[in-house]
């Protein structure tokens, strides 16, 4: 607590520089009922600002080099989408044990963060909930999401706080959130009303041909406009994947490349590499595209050392190696035991959907190959405190094959060295120890016989 006194008296005598001088802003807040000790101020799910300790009261101060725009503070699994400009001085306050009746803003900046809270809520009372919603006829959904951007208007309207910057970003931004639930609609009602085979008639969709693709601070501002701007990423890379027979992967990276504004470009160049590089099974190419459309010199040292680690693990490589990771049928299983045998590997959690989705796949795939020169290894990547709920889930799932865990969840040398960062992950080694592949098709995906039948196995 002492430290946050001292800390909160430097703010005070730096403050009197004038707002539209400073460079930051000052973020304090409370949390009741906190879930850990700090939250994380992000630019957005992969460009981290800052972590901010909480003291033991949940308390929390500091200063925060931004630009204008939205943000992404994550508190445990709470998350919440303040707006900053630099030379706030904003507090927040929630309980986390009922965020959304609990969250409120105060001091210099509090204005348009109530306004975006006040407007938040107005929109669910129209839409009342996502199935409703998205099950509308198509005329009672466009008249619905009309009403929304009017009712935003009008409160923004009665804000006369607000700034001027904040306000006219916001008017493109109610225009760009109507655009988006447009364009939105037919693929969220196939979803709910279970019906495929609709299509919203011709006229429905709005026209995007004069639409500004290229603007900076729109992108930062508004959630909105980078959801149409990725709609239309993908729209523009499907032209790729057909006519050149182009990977998935590659031809969003070369149509995200192709955008002239920096701030765009170096930010979607990013969130698309940082995890995507670990899956693509173009290395090299990816890695190029990146590295000649990006120039954010942050990112590049990133994405090299990414480059350089995955280098390490291509096909022919030796594999990494694992050593006396814990067995379920007792003792512990080093990787090195299972030379001389194709080695199919499963890294997975308890906590993992999608992983458990995996398990009916990969029961058959080891019934059918069972007696062959392969072995079925599971890795799962649980933490320490949840041995036991692994034991439990390894029996109650009859799960078969070779189940061990990790010795150190995420962070295991494992799971570093094949730069590991979504699961379920697979990796097909030879008998003699070397990569097959490191991104090894799911059990679920045909794809896997196939690679079996070409290796005889």
């Amino acid at each position: 607590m002492k430290n946050i006194v001292k800390l909160f008296c430097i703010l005070c005598l730096v403050s009197c520089k004038k707002d539209h001088e400073k460079d930051y802003i000052i973020l304090s807040g409370e949390i009741a009922n906190k879930i850990q000790d700090y939250i994380v101020v992000s630019i957005n799910n992969t460009e981290i600002k800052d972590t901010i300790q909480l003291s033991s009261t949940g308390h929390f101060i500091d200063t925060l080099k931004v630009d204008n725009g939205a943000h992404l503070i994550s508190h445990g699994k709470v998350y919440l989408r303040p707006y900053f400009e630099k030379g706030y001085n904003v507090t927040l306050k929630f309980d986390a044990n009922d965020f959304n009746n609990t969250l409120t803003y105060a001091g210099k900046g509090a204005e348009a963060n109530n306004y975006i809270l006040a407007k938040r809520q107005k929109e669910l009372k129209l839409i009342k909930n996502r199935k409703h919603f998205y099950s509308l006829s198509e005329k009672d959904y466009k008249e619905t999401v009309a009403k929304i951007k009017d009712t935003s208007i009008s409160l923004l309207a009665k804000n006369l706080k607000i700034s001027n910057d904040f306000r006219k970003k916001e008017l493109r931004n109610i225009r760009y959130e109507y655009i988006n639930n447009l364009l939105s609609y037919e693929e969220f009602h196939n979803y709910f009303t279970k019906d495929n085979t609709f299509k919203v008639s011709e006229q429905f969709l709005p026209d995007l041909k004069d639409f500004d693709f290229n603007n900076g601070d729109d992108y930062l501002f508004s959630s909105a406009y980078k959801r149409i701007l990725n709609i239309n990423l993908k729209k523009t890379a499907k032209t790729l994947i057909e006519e050149n027979k182009m990977p998935r992967d590659i031809a969003n990276l070369k149509e995200i490349a192709a955008i002239q504004n920096d701030t765009i470009r170096n930010s979607l160049l990013y969130s698309e590499s940082v995890y995507g590089i670990t899956y693509t099974s173009s290395l090299d190419e990816f890695y190029k595209i990146f590295m000649e459309g990006s120039t954010n010199s942050d990112h590049k040292a990133t994405i090299s050392d990414n480059y350089k680690k995955l280098k390490k693990v291509e096909k022919g490589q030796v594999s990494p190696q694992f050593v006396d990771y814990k067995n379920y049928s007792g003792g512990t299983k080093s990787l090195s035991d299972f030379k001389g045998k194709y080695v199919y590997i499963d890294v997975w959690a308890t906590w993992c959907a999608p992983c458990k989705k995996e398990i009916p796949s990969l029961k058959e795939i080891e019934k059918t190959y069972h007696n062959k020169n392969i072995e079925f290894i599971s890795i799962s990547i649980d933490k320490t405190s949840d041995y036991e709920k692994w034991k439990r889930m390894v029996s109650k799932e009859n799960l078969g094959g070779v189940q061990l865990f990790a010795d150190n969840a995420w962070e295991s040398q494992f799971i570093q060295e094949y730069l590991i960062k979504g699961i379920p992950r697979f990796i097909l080694l030879d008998p003699q120890g070397h990569i097959l592949t490191a991104n090894a098709p799911r059990p679920s995906e045909p794809e896997l016989i196939g690679l079996f039948n070409e290796l005889s196995i």
